[in-house]
């Protein structure tokens, strides 16, 4: 045998993709940041000029600073180029939300941006999210960086998306960073809008993005300390009050200092002086979470969250576990129902069935909580009219219900001829 010639080779071989091209600058370069009314209002004008989808992202300071509010705001349309806005400077945007009613905001992943812009005044009537049209395409990565290279071809700088976006002044590779993450979403959006249309899915697609804009916001969490991580550790109930006592503590301070409550004390600090409460500065200091200069900072504070906590009569300590709204954890269900367990299994089969036979992740085809609490609390009876009320209860889309309902009816159904049997 000899080496291939030029035209010989391995038949069938499929060809290499083509190497995606690095974005190393915007097209119109980095518009400087606007920091005043006057260059707000600026925008404004030049964006209410533009046409077409806008995209929009927006940074924040999470392990930085204290909450999720915006940074920095980017935004591209055409005829308007990019905008950069310093909502710190610019903390009203619902002058350009008024010249920007009646576009389409373009986001990836806009669960995570929606809240820091509502907070700013900008509310996108219209949405085209792009990782969740990734999704329901079947994208195996549908983050903005893989998005943009699979479907476009052009590689993204992803350094400074954990960056601390409260500094001042904004440095200049990272304003450039910034830019580019909105310099091809509209173009992102236009790709994958046609993908959605030639895939049947671009209603779906446009149940979903309207869903997103009509959820409310979340109400707080009751007890949110209870999300302390590595909670888990901690068994009774009286070091359990010290993890709240601690913890409402920490929040105090990192509210009141504008920090993330992790840089005031880790959870994991926590934790261990509610397993190991110590009596004295001493005991606290012995502590091996307690050894950095921040979580000293407020040792007396630690300290007096701590005595409150052993000074707490019984009846005021916290229960070891909440009441829930919904079904147990599924691997209690074999013993407490096990009609239900084989519900659960036939429905996961179900719809893991119909995600695969649609080309998307099985959450996005029907939510796995929607799935359990129908499993664990079903209609009284087995029909596709019940099941599909019963989704649109749990709040399943029109598209969910189309395609999942009469295949899990029939699922259960099945299930209650062989129990009758």
């Amino acid at each position: 045998m000899h080496a291939p010639g030029p035209g010989e080779g391995v038949q069938n071989a499929e060809p290499a993709a083509p190497e995606a091209e690095p974005l190393l600058e915007p097209r119109e370069g980095v518009p400087p940041v606007v920091v005043d009314a006057t260059g707000l209002d600026a925008v404004i004008t030049a964006f209410a000029a533009g046409t077409g989808p806008v995209a929009v992202d927006a940074e924040r300071a999470s392990g930085y600073r204290y909450g999720q509010r915006a940074y920095l705001i980017q935004l591209r349309r055409a005829g308007a180029g990019t905008a950069l806005i310093d909502p710190i400077g610019c903390p009203d945007l619902s002058g350009l939300d008024a010249a920007l009613a009646d576009a389409e905001m373009v986001l990836h992943a806009a669960n995570q941006d929606l809240p820091c812009l509502a907070e700013v005044g900008l509310v996108p009537r219209r949405l085209f999210d792009t990782e969740l049209a990734g999704r329901l395409l079947g994208y195996p990565r549908v983050g903005l960086g893989s998005m943009v290279e699979n479907v476009l071809g052009f590689l993204l700088e992803k350094g400074h998306s954990a960056a601390d976006w409260s500094t001042r002044p904004l440095p200049d590779d990272w304003l450039r960073y910034a830019a580019l993450d909105v310099e091809l979403l509209v173009e992102l959006r236009d790709a994958l809008h046609g993908e959605l249309v030639a895939a049947g899915k671009l209603e779906w697609a446009l149940e979903e993005f309207a869903a997103i804009l009509a959820t409310p916001p979340k109400p707080p969490r009751t007890d949110p300390w209870r999300r302390t991580s590595g909670i888990h550790r901690v068994r009774n109930r009286r070091a359990l009050a010290t993890v709240r006592e601690l913890w409402t503590a920490r929040d105090a301070i990192a509210r009141e200092r504008d920090l993330s409550p992790g840089r005031v004390l880790p959870d994991a600090a926590i934790v261990e002086l509610a397993l190991n409460p110590p009596k004295t500065p001493a005991d606290l200091q012995s502590l091996p979470t307690m050894r950095s200069r921040g979580a000293r900072r407020h040792q007396s504070a630690w300290l007096r969250a701590v005595a409150r906590a052993r000074a707490l009569a019984d009846r005021a300590l916290p229960e070891a576990n909440l009441p829930g709204d919904g079904p147990p954890p599924a691997h209690r269900w074999a013993d407490r129902d096990p009609e239900a367990a084989k519900r659960l299994t036939a429905a996961r089969a179900v719809v893991a069935a119909l995600a695969d036979e649609h080309t998307m992740p099985s959450e996005n085809l029907l939510q796995p909580d929607s799935v359990r609490r129908l499993a664990w609390s079903p209609p009284a009876e087995s029909s596709a009219a019940a099941i599909a009320a019963a989704l649109r209860a749990l709040g399943a889309r029109e598209w969910q219900v189309g395609l999942t309902a009469q295949p899990l009816a029939k699922a259960f159904l099945r299930l209650a001829v062989k129990g009758d049997a």
